[in-house]
């Protein structure tokens, strides 16, 4: 009888909402709703839609992009994990500029920093009075030093908000014989915060919880950080466990009671406000689901799994919950390769291109952006990183501060840019049309629904442009939330239409607005494979770490196209079109992207003889994972590296024919500063065994310029065997490396 009456409860309900032109809402919102044994798919979906952030969680999404410091013993080590062992005096700061870090940070339009007061090596940025594994036993400022406390004095200066990231884990604690981690300490009632002689606190509040020594360790230094460094809005927790001891458990439920009181506009992240997106490489699912599922109630849980899924909200992943949470997700990674800073010549930075990407993806895929800028042992970010803060947050305000909906006629609730008001789509048809005043062209289109009061409903949309008297789609997604960013080839039209295709419930579309990318033609570049295939890409920017897998340039130029030559001429607009990889007789391709009336550089590649049939007939020596046939593969990022005895070093090679030749080139491997061969010979064969000199090269500046050499010959060489010899490697270095060779006819 319960289940019929439920059906029938539910049923009028929709009948009602429909009839009535009600707010949308069946059933009271919540940030986490309770799936009864008697709901069925439908009502469990209807459930879903009623699922709406906390305010916490609603202010944290607008926050959109924040930013991630990694400063610490790690720094100076160039360590991406410490070990506990450090030496405090290991953090060498001279020097400190936390309004150099804030400024940039402003200028990147971030709204919120996050410093690593604790990493998992245990050592603490701000002066606590319960350990003395810290800047307090450091030179700097002769231990009176606090980082946090500089760094809470600039984000008020710059009007930034403020998060603490305290590691869990603690390997000082876990390392030093006195340490409280995993101690077997007995749980029992323990105030907080444990008073300390000469150190009063001005908050005078105190706690009683039933803890162990790690525990009540952990909880007076949130209470430190909480109570005297302003109001903080984020702590950022991880699950990283380095090493375990004595059945360490931690008692996060104590721990959230203690941030809940102390801050409480604080998101906890890692926990039941904030979760991770599952990498930390920047990727983000095209279909970021808030609204997650869970097997207990999230608001009784002491831990949290990460969710790493591709699939983590859609109808079939609700079917199977016992409760339905809001959420949210960080997208995290880092500007540079690693968490911490290591240097200026070997780290690589990401390129503005890679950042703004991700911020549209991320952003405006239903999540925040989370990036982090670990500052130099200088104590201030470095200028590259510096410059690419600049060039995103320019970016940023050029394409995203100019509605262009602006005065345009539609739905008021959707063009009045409040945050509050909203279109309720509750017809058969859900559409809401936008007409301007004169055409407009536009590449982006930014879409929100009314989460806060509304939920998460979209499940299926898209958008079309009025072009020659009739509709035409120019792009379409999944779900919306609290921001979905659209990115399509520019469009001209003085009339647009967003219609919802699939739902969860009665939409709830709070803003439309329209924006223009200046598309700015990527660099090019130019490879062949073994085959003799030639492909032309936009050149993606040298970053190895944790690679996301996406086109950054391709992503932010919809539209592109890439013109082409063969003949040794410029490219035009007119030129061949790069559709797909090609083979060439053409000793010389030359390309550039074109974007609308705007032509990018041209990259040209001169391409010598194919290597398909060619073999290595010998080498000297080489490294485990560096063989010479990786001398010869068509693929630069991959090098022979020789062993370490005397020069000469050597690599000889079988062309498969003889070939008439008047130029070869070296690739220097760019991997480090080592194996770059300055001075060398070439020596050819009649035969592959006995060999004569022909000529010697000679290249310079390899270490600060490793970029492809090309030495010509004094007099057409006529050979089948060829060998490279070297002479003088730069920097004074014992091995030889070579990334590619190439001769040309």
């Amino acid at each position: 009888m319960k289940t019929i009456l439920s059906y029938f409860t539910l049923a009028l309900l929709i009948v009602s909402c429909s009839n009535n032109k009600s707010n949308g809402l069946l059933m009271p919102t919540s940030s986490t709703i309770k799936i009864d044994n008697d709901d069925t798919k439908d009502s469990i979906i209807v459930k879903a839609a009623h699922v709406v952030p906390t305010k916490n969680q609603y202010e944290a999404l607008k926050n959109e992009f924040i930013a991630f410091i990694h400063f610490g013993p790690n720094t100076f080590t160039r360590m991406e994990w410490g070990n506990g062992f450090e030496d405090p005096k290991i953090f060498d700061l001279k020097n400190l500029d936390t309004d150099q870090w804030c400024k940039a940070m402003k200028a990147a339009n971030m709204k919120k920093v996050i410093l690593t007061v604790k990493h998992h090596e245990g050592f603490v940025l701000w002066q606590s009075r319960y350990t003395k594994h810290g800047i307090m036993s450091t030179d700097f400022q002769n231990g009176k030093g606090d980082i946090l406390r500089d760094l809470s004095n600039s984000c008020q200066k710059y009007g930034l908000k403020l998060g603490v990231y305290l590691s869990p884990a603690d390997l000082y604690q876990i390392e030093n014989k006195e340490g409280l981690y995993g101690n077997l300490s007995q749980y029992s009632d323990r105030v907080i915060p444990r008073p300390i002689e000469g150190r009063p606190f001005k908050n005078k509040t105190t706690f009683t919880f039933n803890v162990d020594d790690y525990n009540e360790y952990f909880l007076n230094q949130l209470f430190e950080l909480l109570t005297e460094y302003g109001p903080i809005h984020e702590v950022w927790f991880d699950g990283a466990h380095p090493k375990r001891k004595g059945g360490q458990k931690y008692n996060y439920l104590a721990w959230k009671e203690l941030i809940s009181a102390l801050a409480p506009h604080a998101v906890i992240f890692g926990k039941q406000d904030i979760r991770w997106c599952g990498n930390e490489a920047g990727a983000t699912r095209d279909t970021e689901w808030n609204v997650i599922p869970y097997q207990a109630n999230p608001l009784e849980m002491d831990s949290f799994a990460d969710i790493t899924g591709e699939d983590i909200g859609s109808r079939e992943k609700l079917y199977d919950a016992k409760y339905l949470h809001y959420q949210q997700a960080e997208t995290n990674t880092s500007i540079r390769e690693g968490w911490f800073y290591r240097d200026d010549t070997s780290q690589k930075v990401r390129n503005a291109d890679d950042v703004f990407d991700m911020y549209e993806r991320s952003v405006g895929g239903n999540t925040t952006f989370l990036l982090n800028i670990p500052p130099n042992r200088e104590g201030r970010f470095s200028p590259e990183d510096v410059r690419v803060l600049n060039e995103v947050g320019e970016r940023i305000n050029e394409t995203y501060s100019t509605n262009l909906f602006a005065g345009a006629s539609g739905s008021k609730n959707v063009l009045d840019d409040a945050v509050d008001t909203f279109e309720l789509l509750d017809s058969d048809v859900k559409e809401i049309i936008i007409e301007s005043k004169k055409p407009i062209t536009i590449n982006r289109l930014i879409i929100q629904e009314a989460i806060a009061t509304h939920g998460e409903r979209v499940e299926k949309h898209t958008v079309d442009a009025w072009v020659n008297n009739a509709w035409k789609e120019i792009v379409s997604a999944s779900n919306i939330g609290y921001k979905r960013i659209l990115r399509f080839p520019e469009t001209t039209s003085n009339k647009f239409r967003l219609r919802i295709l699939e739902s969860r419930f009665s939409p709830a579309i709070s803003n439309v607005t329209a924006h223009y990318y200046k598309t700015r033609p990527p660099q090019l570049s130019i490879a062949r494979n073994l085959d003799g295939q030639v492909s032309i890409q936009p050149k993606k920017h040298d970053f190895g770490w944790k690679p996301h897998g996406e086109d950054s340039a391709g992503n932010l130029n919809i539209g592109l196209e890439i013109r082409y030559t063969t003949d040794g001429s410029e490219p035009t607009k007119d030129s061949e079109l790069f559709k797909a990889s090609f083979s060439t007789t053409s000793s010389e391709i030359k390309a550039a992207a074109f974007s609308k009336d705007q032509k990018g550089s041209v990259v040209s590649k001169k391409l010598g003889i194919l290597k398909k049939d060619w073999k290595i007939i010998k080498e000297d020596s080489w490294s485990s994972t560096n063989k010479s046939n990786l001398a010869i593969d068509e693929n630069p990022k991959t090098f022979w590296r020789s062993g370490q005895k005397g020069t000469p070093h050597f690599i000889e090679l079988d062309l498969g024919k003889s070939y008439i030749l008047n130029a070869f080139s070296y690739t220097p491997q760019k991997e480090d500063a080592n194996g770059m061969i300055e001075k060398g010979t070439i020596k050819i064969s009649n035969d592959g065994r006995n060999w004569q000199t022909f000529e010697s090269f000679e290249f310079g500046n390899l270490i600060n310029d490793p970029t492809p050499r090309t030495h010509q010959f004094k007099k057409e060489l006529t050979t089948q065997y060829i060998r490279i010899e070297s002479k003088v490697i730069a920097g004074g270095k014992k091995t030889a490396a070579i990334a590619e060779l190439d001769f040309f006819e």
